[in-house]
């Protein structure tokens, strides 16, 4: 059965399985796109989107989606204090290595823009264009506890819809334009199924990291390594419901990238699905856009 992708391994620089899936590995005369997902999600939420880039009539793109570790196919980490954002980004940095990419479009979902924030500190002349999905230099704190106490609870089910209901039951008043089938898709892309169960695919010490952060204390900001994105094409999708990130903190990304496009998701919160409402189509064009 064709998937639309080719399941791939790489090695991490302290040997690590890491897995990834390659959609449209033949198109390697194009520069990749490569895919970055948030804190506890893996390469499935970019299943429809990683489609659509990659089947695009007029100008097909190779994509590569990946799962960091202790996600999805990845290799869980016996050193816990690894789930960090440096060593995630020298996995990201493995990745392309591993796969022959030397230069890349990337999107960064929440999690994922954070690490582009460093690697473009890093490793600048890896990065072509980006698009940061929900994400800035400055987080807001309200938005990031909510995240914790979303994960903090242990969800199983028996069946898909039950967990599409589950999510919707969490999360359905911040995505109102969110339609049953959209449900299904992030249950099946967020959980998997494991001993007739479904459940949450990832290490469980990742929340408990989070779980034991301060989040009354201010948190750090990133402006030093989004100044390195200021030579950067980059587009900024913001959900119109998010509580990560705020319009302030997006007025001063556009104050100091000055080219830096903005697109509102209707309807969605923290984090915006990239294939719904026209969002791809918006994101190939700037992906594809001349520089």
């Amino acid at each position: 059965m064709d998937n639309g992708f080719t399941p791939r391994t790489f090695a991490s620089p302290d040997g690590l399985t890491l897995y990834a899936r390659d959609y449209g590995l033949q198109l390697d005369d194009t520069v990749p796109i490569v895919c970055l997902p948030g804190l506890t999600r893996n390469s499935r939420d970019f299943h429809q989107l990683a489609l659509f880039l990659s089947r695009d009539a007029a100008r097909p793109r190779r994509v590569l989606t990946l799962d960091y570790r202790g996600r999805g196919e990845s290799d869980r980490d016996h050193n816990k204090a690894n789930y960090n954002l440096l060593v995630e980004a020298q996995d990201v940095i493995a990745a392309c290595e591993a796969f022959g990419i030397d230069r890349a479009d990337f999107i960064g979902t929440s999690r994922g823009g954070l690490i582009l924030h460093l690697l473009a500190a890093m490793r600048p002349a890896l990065l072509r264009r980006i698009v940061l999905n929900d994400i800035g230099p400055r987080i807001e704190t309200e938005g990031l506890k909510q995240i914790r106490n979303y994960l903090s609870r242990t969800h199983l089910s028996s069946d898909w819809p039950l967990a599409a209901l589950a999510l919707k039951a969490v999360h359905g008043p911040a995505f109102p334009i969110l339609e049953d089938r959209d449900w299904i898709d992030m249950a099946q892309a967020i959980y998997a199924k494991r001993n007739g169960m479904i459940e949450a695919d990832f290490d469980r010490a990742i929340v408990e990291q989070l779980q034991a952060a301060d989040l009354d204390q201010p948190l750090p900001d990133l402006w030093a390594q989004f100044e390195q994105m200021t030579s950067m094409p980059l587009l900024i999708v913001r959900g119109e419901n998010t509580a990560l990130l705020s319009l302030e903190t997006v007025s001063e990304m556009q104050r100091r990238h000055p080219n830096a496009m903005l697109l509102s998701a209707g309807g969605q919160g923290h984090a915006p699905l990239l294939h719904v409402d026209g969002i791809a189509s918006v994101i190939a064009d700037f992906l594809n856009a001349s520089d």
